[in-house]
């Protein structure tokens, strides 16, 4: 297997919205699409149900890290939706420890739903993590 050739074992994940970098996150979950069914009966016919695709259904994606200074960066892009909501296009790249892209995803009509920020407990002390959710409504082929 050549060194380009190896999987991503080690990645961060680097979100940019329209050209805004918004850091590098340590998990992305949730890319991915369902092709949503319709379930048809047909008269007479009871060997099968027809199964018809309706439409393309894409899930929140969820993104995490430690919290650091790019945390002001989040907090800008959410505090400009309160004077109204735009779509925006994002990209997310997954990189290698070394900064070589592995791969690249990117969404369409890109919104905002969640922000968690960190739990403070001196009982516990744990490494302070910051969450945010996003929306979209497809993939930008070529990104």
């Amino acid at each position: 297997m050549s060194v380009t050739d190896d999987p991503a074992v080690s990645v961060c994940f680097v979100v940019t919205i329209d050209g805004i970098e918004l850091g590098s996150f340590n998990t992305c979950e949730g890319l991915g699409c369902e092709v949503v069914l319709e379930q048809r009966e047909e008269g007479g016919n009871n060997g099968h149900v027809w199964q018809l695709p309706t439409r393309l259904k894409y899930s929140k994606v969820k993104l995490s890290r430690p919290l650091t200074r790019e945390t002001e960066k989040v907090a800008r892009w959410f505090a400009s939706m309160t004077t109204g909501f735009k779509r925006r296009t994002a990209h997310i790249e997954a990189r290698t420890g070394d900064g070589q892209t592995v791969a690249t995803w990117g969404l369409l009509e890109v919104i905002p739903v969640r922000w968690s920020g960190p739990t403070f407990n001196p009982d516990s002390p744990k490494v302070a993590i910051e969450t945010i959710e996003i929306v979209h409504h497809g993939y930008v082929m070529g990104a």
